[in-house]
């Protein structure tokens, strides 16, 4: 994932921050507790395409 991309993209719902998780190859809004995919290198900005974090999905995860 391009650093300057994930300076410059937040959260479509709120416009917040968003974390990126290499592993899971996700963007998370910790504040919506929305994850967004990253397929093929180019982040999914969609709310549908999100999936709700789970309540055990904390800001550690």
């Amino acid at each position: 994932m391009d650093a300057k991309l994930l300076e410059i993209l937040v959260c479509p719902v709120c416009k917040g921050s968003l974390e990126y998780r290499k592993a899971e190859q996700e963007l998370v809004c910790q504040p919506c507790r929305l994850a967004y995919p990253i397929r093929d290198d180019i982040p999914v900005m969609l709310e549908d395409e999100a999936r709700e974090l789970d309540a055990s999905e904390g800001e550690d995860a």
